[in-house]
């Protein structure tokens, strides 16, 4: 499960989602693995909403299940929390920059669902729609 997974599951339920309460998850997720990468303490800080909490919950769970793949599949674990922390900040980043800052804003939100569409077209489907037969 992905990001996008994540974000698209919440659209079909409740569609409040907004850049803000992304931002604020990610980077409170982003400082508590700064934190249990610099001083090994686990210590997550409160969020306000329940949207917020909702998306660090569903963000951390998405990490669990990729380790618990990859122990599975490897046989050990390659992802490290530095490594999970590099990619929370990368995010957080890209949420900044592609956000316009209003309050309501979802602009990131519809970004991530751009680039990750639910059924990406396949070039067996794009052939399938031309019929021309040509000499």
């Amino acid at each position: 499960m992905t990001l996008p997974d994540v974000i698209k599951r919440w659209e079909k339920r409740d569609r409040s989602l907004n850049d803000r309460d992304l931002i604020a998850a990610l980077s409170a997720l982003s400082a508590s693995y700064q934190r249990l990468v610099n001083s090994g303490l686990h210590y997550e800080q409160p969020l306000t909403s329940a949207s917020q909490q909702r998306v660090a919950a569903e963000v951390e769970n998405m990490l669990k299940e990729y380790r618990e793949a990859e122990q599975k599949h490897l046989g050990y674990s390659n992802v490290r929390d530095s490594d999970a922390l590099k990619a929370l900040v990368f995010l957080v980043r890209l949420a900044y920059g592609r956000t316009s800052g209003r309050p309501k804003s979802r602009a990131f939100v519809d970004f991530l669902l751009a680039q990750f569409p639910e059924k990406p077209a396949t070039a067996a489907t794009q052939e399938a729609g031309s019929r021309i037969i040509g000499p």
